[in-house]
């Protein structure tokens, strides 16, 4: 039992740490296709349709004898995450990445977590205390979080070059990985900002959601594939008359949307559910610092991209605070399992007394039957 409970928990952050590894390729891709001028509507558009299109074949056979029957509420709720998460976060996030760096992006969306959890505080999926350190620990890294949010937003300081950074900006010329648009760290910040609110408000209902619909996969395709009709609406009327957009070709653009789509809608969507069952909305998102750090390193080898002081700055005190987040929640756990243990060793202590009755049903302390003496007097 031992062994499963930590082959179970080794499984859990195997996931959430592939999940960032995806993310952080995702990064780059999603980067270089919007500096080649793809529009951010039809790229989430695709991105769900594809998710929605592979995972609806496996979600049909194999989760056909154990999918709850669609109700009004549930289906509600999946009009709704679709609305959330595959349409104003992407568009957003998208959107606020043209105006700043692919670094910047993953770095400001750490505020993830800590927008998650006081999500999760108000409707009741997290339990807090205020008199206890874990949970103050929780509220002080939520403040944490969004301070160096602020830091990364408002104070932008001197660019940190490196070398191999430096060596490609004097050869760097008007290539597919410098921006066609105007560096707006604010604007860009804002529709972040705005985009990982949408994307908490998503991984709060989602969680709510597979409490009345626990299958993942079927879920994962129903989501994708609302995202995609929505945002396709969407583009439809936004971009009007604009049909140049909706071009398909064998190029990066096509490559990031079956990335994207496949690994961080699909896969993502479904290993967070499966995750979020066990552990939670808040650990799901604690890992989200790994992939800042990936695409850090990868941005400024592919795309050339300089990070400044207030990015570094602002990036150790989101990070800080994330943890802060993290040490409470792991607390809170610790305590949950304590009193868990607890409960099953009297279960199992009542249930050896219960066995341990003498034959005039008297219950015997200790659990020890008494010796009988079967000679005759």
């Amino acid at each position: 039992m031992l062994l499963q409970e930590r082959f179970k928990r080794v499984k859990a952050y195997a996931g959430v740490i592939l999940i960032q590894f995806g993310f952080a390729g995702q990064g780059i891709l999603a980067k270089t296709a919007l500096n080649q001028g793809m529009s951010h509507f039809t790229f989430s558009v695709f991105r769900n349709g594809i998710a929605a299109l592979v995972f609806a074949p496996f979600a049909i056979f194999h989760e056909r004898k154990v999918r709850p029957s669609m109700t009004i509420s549930i289906f509600f709720k999946i009009f709704m995450m679709g609305l959330l998460e595959p349409v104003i976060d992407q568009n957003l996030y998208y959107a606020g990445m043209k105006y700043t760096t692919a670094t910047f992006a993953i770095t400001l969306s750490n505020i993830v977590p800590a927008l998650i959890f006081i999500m999760a505080w108000i409707s009741g999926l997290e339990k807090v205390k205020l008199n206890s350190r874990h949970s103050q620990g929780k509220i002080l890294g939520t403040i944490v979080t969004v301070g160096g949010a602020m830091v990364m937003t408002l104070f932008k300081g001197p660019p940190l070059g490196l070398p191999w950074t430096k060596q490609t900006s004097l050869h760097q010329s008007s290539s597919a990985t410098t921006s066609p648009y105007p560096h707006d760290s604010l604007k860009g910040a804002l529709m972040i900002s705005a985009g990982c609110i949408c994307w908490a408000s998503f991984t709060i209902l989602q969680a709510v959601t597979l409490k009345e619909y626990p299958a993942e996969l079927s879920l994962t395709a129903l989501i994708c594939g609302m995202g995609s009709l929505q945002g396709t609406i969407l583009t439809l009327a936004v971009e009007r008359g604009n049909f140049g957009i909706w071009s398909v070709h064998w190029d990066t653009k096509f490559i990031t949307a079956l990335y994207s789509g496949v690994i961080c809608s699909g896969v993502a969507y479904y290993v967070s559910g499966v995750i979020m069952q066990e552990r939670g909305p808040v650990f799901v998102t604690a890992f989200n610092p790994l992939g800042m750090i990936l695409v850090a390193v990868l941005s400024s080898f592919i795309l050339s991209e300089q990070l400044d002081l207030g990015s570094v700055l602002g990036a150790i005190v989101i990070v800080t605070g994330l943890y802060l987040v993290i040490w409470g929640k792991s607390k809170d756990e610790t305590s949950c399992n304590k009193i868990i243990d607890k409960d099953e060793e009297a279960t199992a202590a009542n249930d050896l007394e219960m066995t341990t009755k003498d034959d005039d049903g008297i219950s015997v302390p200790g659990g020890k039957l008494p010796s009988h003496n079967t000679t005759a007097v």
